[in-house]
């Protein structure tokens, strides 16, 4: 049972990683299209920032 538990929670947070660095990058999409950058900066920055933030928690959640 404990290994079920542990899974599903593993896959939600892949599930929810996989949806947020989307989100992000359809952010970073739209930033970038209304100041209109040659450079296509945001749609990297943002889900790199975004990656970094779910590792922290990640680190966090697995320490306990």
């Amino acid at each position: 049972m404990d290994n079920k538990k542990l899974l599903l929670q593993y896959t939600g947070f892949a599930m929810q990683t996989i949806i947020v660095l989307g989100f992000s990058a359809g952010i970073g999409v739209s930033v970038d299209s209304h100041w209109f950058n040659a450079i296509p900066l945001m749609v990297w920055l943002l889900p790199l920032v975004v990656l970094i933030a779910l590792l922290v928690k990640l680190l966090k959640d697995t320490s306990k």
